[in-house]
């Protein structure tokens, strides 16, 4: 088939072709869905301010993150229930990130288990994203099967203690279909469909920073936290001792009316960026974005729906031709903006856009 070239293509197919029910979680947000159109918009809110004549012939994306080198700085964002969108859901995407030589975030409410994936997508660097279960003990037995079998560091997410207000899974009812194995929410005892009041129920509301310092204390791997908006649960964070943090508004998901990664980020590179690496995610769509959120002081960035579309599109042909676009176009923009090292982005880069204001 012929794919998509460009991702707005994929998301417009992907829409068309996925059920209601899935759609509505996949591209769906929180209440009036203000923060969800936000993340977008806030990096459209920014110009950049390009140079010129300073020799692009070699453009270097690269980044360092948890201490290594990476080649450049996408990750595949988790996701939960990937298989809605194909039958080899999280397989598929994790072969994709690994033929692009992006890391992969693997959610605790994937169709797959933690063993099954890292079968699946062996060359895949793998992370593991937590959901902290009211069961401490499918937790625990969830981060030993993660250092068992070659995961690289381990993803808390913290923004989600209650499932947040959905409109549009109200209005079409979504549950994963029953037939679609969830590993980590079986073994936790739910049983039959799985839909907003299950994962509530699935999930620890009770998580407060000393569990934090106990997951660093307790695990070998490096421990990230996901859902950090402010430089106060930032420094809180490096206090604690994790590796990096993630600026994030679950993809306008949760609460509605919070700050856009793009908004939130500059306060919390300048509280925390110099003992941890901070990374961004919430509405990346363009290379462009990439680049701005380097400039902005971030690591790296996570993609999510935009994989999803891929996947839903072609499975993992067009997942990583998702990838394969970012990557394309963020080489451009280094070259066009007249940076050819991604590291030496800063915030002189870029200017409040002008038809922002209009």
């Amino acid at each position: 088939m012929t794919l998509p070239s460009t991702i707005g293509e994929f998301e417009r197919v992907a829409q068309e072709s996925l059920a209601p029910g899935p759609l509505a979680y996949y591209d769906g947000g929180a209440c009036d869905e203000l923060t969800l159109a936000d993340n977008l918009a806030a990096w459209r809110r920014l110009a950049i301010r390009p140079r010129m004549l300073v020799g692009v012939a070699e453009r270097d994306c690269s980044t360092t993150l948890l201490g290594r080198e990476r080649e450049h700085p996408l990750i595949v964002a988790p996701m939960a229930f990937q298989a809605m969108a194909a039958p080899e859901g999280e397989r598929a995407t994790a072969r994709a990130a690994a033929a692009t030589a992006t890391p992969f975030c693997l959610s605790t409410l994937a169709t797959v288990g933690v063993q099954e994936l890292a079968a699946a997508a062996p060359d895949a660097t793998r992370w593991f994203q937590l959901y902290v279960f009211r069961d401490r003990g499918v937790t625990r037995e969830l981060v030993a099967a993660a250092g068992e079998h070659g995961y690289e560091a381990l993803v808390v997410t913290v923004d989600l203690p209650v499932f947040g207000v959905r409109d549009s899974l109200l209005r079409t009812g979504w549950t994963v279909d029953p037939e679609l194995a969830v590993p980590s929410a079986s073994a936790a005892g739910t049983r039959g469909p799985i839909g907003p009041a299950e994962v509530s129920e699935l999930i620890d509301p009770s998580l407060d920073w000393s569990d934090i310092e106990r997951f660093v204390a307790e695990t070998d791997l490096p421990v990230v936290l996901k859902g950090i908006l402010t430089a106060e649960d930032a420094r809180r964070a490096a206090a604690c001792g994790v590796a990096a943090i993630v600026v994030s508004n679950h993809g306008g998901r949760q609460l509605d009316t919070v700050l856009s990664g793009a908004d939130a980020l500059p306060a919390v590179v300048e509280e925390v960026s110099a003992q941890l690496d901070v990374l961004v995610d919430g509405g990346i769509r363009r290379g462009t974005d990439v680049l701005k959120a380097l400039a902005l002081g971030a690591s790296a960035v996570l993609v999510g729906r935009p994989l999803l579309w891929g996947l839903a599109v072609a499975g993992e042909q067009g997942a990583r031709r998702v990838l394969e676009l970012l990557l394309g176009e963020l080489d451009v923009a280094l070259a066009l903006a007249g940076a050819p090292n991604a590291r030496e982005l800063d915030a002189s880069w870029l200017m409040p856009a002008p038809w922002a204001s209009h």
